[in-house]
């Protein structure tokens, strides 16, 4: 991918919808003047659907127009984010556990005794962007201490430009070695289409592959936390390794590091993606959580993306019961590609039937 450009902005569906007004009919008095007023208000009523007509199609314009942000705004790198990655600036992979480790850090799936089902789901407005998708991780059915996990997600990007669409399904394995030190994969399947113009309109030469798919591509994230002491945690990560030089699965190595305990947790990330820009680039991210009254958190976190050399500031908040969580995120990222991402999630903590005493563990 090349880097992009700034783009100039659009007319909105507001703009286009307050551009016309209908006119107002008066009622007449009397035989003549109702006649007289009929063929004007014919003529009137003519004009009015005429105006109304170049609004409708006016206002249709502006909301199919394409997103103004480059694609690689909106497609994130191709990362499956929990709200409570989100939350964390995008950066969850020493402290992450549960379906979060799944998508980040696999070998965390193994650090917590969890058998969590989420639901999962993405808007971006800016990015006409939006994702659905569930994951289960079950680390209490092995006796051996192994855990599971099975995640996928549907998503459309920008329907009216590029239209993109694709689907990421994940399963992973992780294995603990004693108290301290995990390890686990992730395979990862990707299928996307890309049926949006090209850079010549819609001719077969520039559209490419047109209702055909331009990525069917297995890959693999291998993952590995080591916690010299219970709050602390340092982790590896590399994402992509079968490096397929698509920049829709990024090469990419990440590391990251968390101080976390039942009430608290800090962390900071780095990423370094080899694929996307042509060149290495990094993205620098930390944020926090604390846990309120036994069943709030509130989290916060920073982001810093080389290749955009862009900033994003985000923050959310989950309510957690024995039974279930409810977890929303947003995160923006400012400056030229100012872009908003709305994160939400749902998790069903199966392990409440009492298997699991502590159902808040790595919240």
């Amino acid at each position: 991918m090349t880097r992009p450009r700034r783009s100039d902005s659009i007319r909105s569906f507001e703009d286009a919808r307050d551009a016309s007004t209908c006119p107002e009919i008066v009622q007449p008095q009397g035989v003549r003047a109702r006649t007289a007023e009929r063929r004007r208000a014919r003529r009137s009523g003519g004009v009015a659907l005429a105006a109304g007509l170049a609004s409708l199609c006016v206002a249709g314009a502006a909301a199919a127009d394409p997103s103004e942000l480059p694609p690689e705004v909106g497609y994130n790198y191709g990362e499956t984010e929990t709200a409570r990655i989100a939350a964390l600036g995008g950066g969850l992979r020493a402290l992450g556990s549960s379906t979060s480790a799944l998508f980040q850090n696999p070998a965390n799936m193994a650090v917590t005794r969890v058998y969590h089902v989420t639901a999962l789901g993405q808007i971006w407005p800016q990015a006409s962007r939006q994702s659905y998708g569930a994951a289960a991780v079950d680390s209490i059915v092995s006796s051996t201490g192994i855990a599971g996990g099975l995640g996928g997600t549907w998503n459309q990007q920008d329907p009216d430009g590029t239209d993109r669409q694709y689907n990421d399904i994940r399963v992973g394995l992780a294995m603990p070695f004693g108290e301290t030190f995990f390890v686990g994969a992730t395979g990862r399947m990707l299928s996307l289409s890309q049926n949006g113009p090209g850079p010549l309109g819609t001719s077969r030469v520039s559209g490419g592959l047109r209702d055909e798919r331009i990525v069917q591509a297995f890959t693999f994230d291998v993952g590995a936390t080591l916690k010299p002491v219970p709050e602390l945690a340092l982790a590896v990560v590399g994402h992509n390794l079968t490096n397929t030089a698509e920049a829709f699965l990024p090469l990419m190595v990440g590391g990251g590091v968390g101080y976390g305990t039942r009430e608290f947790g800090l962390e900071a990330n780095v990423v370094l993606d080899t694929t996307t820009w042509g060149h290495t680039t990094a993205r620098w991210m930390g944020g926090g959580e604390v846990l309120l009254g036994e069943s709030v958190a509130l989290r916060a976190g920073y982001r810093f993306d080389t290749g955009l050399d862009a900033h994003s500031v985000s923050g959310g908040a989950a309510y957690i019961d024995q039974r279930f969580s409810v977890d929303a995120a947003v995160r923006q990222t400012l400056g030229e590609y100012s872009a908003t991402a709305i994160v939400f999630g749902f998790t069903l903590h199966i392990e409440s039937t009492g298997l699991t005493p502590d159902p808040a563990a790595g919240f």
